[in-house]
């Protein structure tokens, strides 16, 4: 038997977290689980498959099916290496088990560090699945982010497919005393795809982290990010879209975690359902005793745009410290008529009416990229999306 077939026999429906466990309360795998993917195989390097790929010049790292394809990529300025995760990843007593099924099945990742007070501008990290027949794939990628300290770097990773597969990957992101990561994700996977993404994010003192999330693809999507913010005065905004329509599912849950006093954080994530879709957002601060002066907000949105649509909120607040600011907030809501009928009453068409409204919704959220080619990259899909839902 080879190292393949014994890892897809180690496979198993019991293997996938079920929603009798809180965290899955709102997301169900068994789809998922009676696809019975194999691992994906490899695909020859082409230079057709560059029109799979986001018009993104500069340094970048393509992945086709979870193996780096040298040909595609162009090399950054930064050390980055090829490392296997189940060889390489360390252990996280948070319960994530999409992260341990990770490890078992991990295919190589890249890993990828800045040395201290370097400024390593903009890396694109680029995922293409594909699969070529009727069986169902999946592929499990590792990545590991080290910023030294005072090291800055910004990450655009987009995620895309073709056909019925499964990709679940994982980061390990570290952020030495005042390093900034600026991390910027975009899935748009195959809609008939699975995408599930664990992310774990250690910030020493002054370190900033700043990701906004966009989901748009695949028929189940999951972002689950667990942040530990063990510096003093560590930053962490976590903001996120999800474009959800037809019967698709998008969750987007985080963990985080102040044990360091000063500490803040900002979680904004905004859902547009249309259809019968459904989004999830679950958002959880923790405050430890030692964490005085902690600052922690969250607020999750929703703009339904059929009576059908809906979502699942959960926030929720766990503190042990006296000195601290912390709050939440969720609202769910259409689109305003009388918005709508100001608008047409000018000459302008109903779907643009439309457009403009939601687009006015989502900008609070979309505001803090200000990278140029994430910027453009975030602007297409989500215009590609609204002439898709009409």
């Amino acid at each position: 038997m080879t190292v393949a077939m014994a890892k897809t026999a180690a496979f198993a429906a019991t293997d996938l977290p079920s929603r009798k466990l809180e965290a899955w309360k709102y997301t169900d795998l068994r789809a998922l689980a009676a696809l019975a993917p194999v691992p994906a195989p490899a695909i020859a390097e082409t230079a057709a498959l560059a029109a799979d790929l986001p018009p993104l010049a500069g340094p970048r790292l393509v992945f086709i099916n979870g193996r780096r394809a040298a040909s595609l990529s162009v090399s950054p300025p930064v050390s980055v290496s090829d490392e296997c995760a189940h060889e390489t990843g360390r252990a996280h007593p948070e319960p994530a088990p999409l992260a341990a099924l990770n490890a078992r099945f991990a295919a190589l990742g890249a890993a990828i560090h800045v040395p201290a007070g370097v400024d390593a501008g903009t890396l694109a990290l680029v995922h293409l699945t594909l699969a070529e027949d009727a069986t169902p794939v999946f592929v499990h990628p590792r990545h590991r982010i080290t910023l030294a300290a005072g090291a800055t770097l910004t990450v655009i990773e987009y995620a895309t497919g073709h056909g019925v597969y499964w990709h679940n990957p994982v980061f390990e992101i570290t952020l030495a005393p005042g390093a900034t990561l600026r991390h910027v994700r975009i899935q748009a996977e195959d809609h008939e795809s699975f995408h599930t993404a664990t992310l774990f994010v250690d910030l020493l003192a002054g370190a900033r982290y700043d990701a906004f999330t966009l989901g748009v693809g695949a028929r189940l999507a999951r972002s689950e990010t667990h942040a530990r913010l063990g510096g003093t005065g560590a930053h962490a905004a976590l903001s996120g879209v999800q474009l959800l329509r037809g019967n698709q599912h998008g969750d987007i849950t985080s963990v985080v975690a102040h044990d360091a006093p000063g500490g803040t954080s900002r979680q904004t994530v905004k859902n547009v359902l249309d259809g019968r879709a459904r989004a999830v957002f679950q958002g959880r601060i923790e405050v430890a005793r030692a964490a005085q002066k902690t600052d922690g907000y969250q607020m999750s949105q929703a703009l339904l745009l059929s009576p059908e649509a809906e979502i699942d909120c959960k926030p929720e607040l766990e503190i042990f410290a006296d000195d601290v600011k912390c709050s939440h907030g969720a609202t769910i809501g259409a689109l305003d008529p009388e918005q709508l009928f100001y608008l047409r009453a000018r000459g302008i068409p109903e779907a643009t009416a439309r457009a403009m409204l939601v687009r006015a919704f989502l900008d609070e959220a979309i505001e803090g990229v200000a990278d140029g080619a994430a910027r453009a990259l975030l602007e297409s899909a989500i215009g590609g999306w609204w002439e898709g839902a009409q």
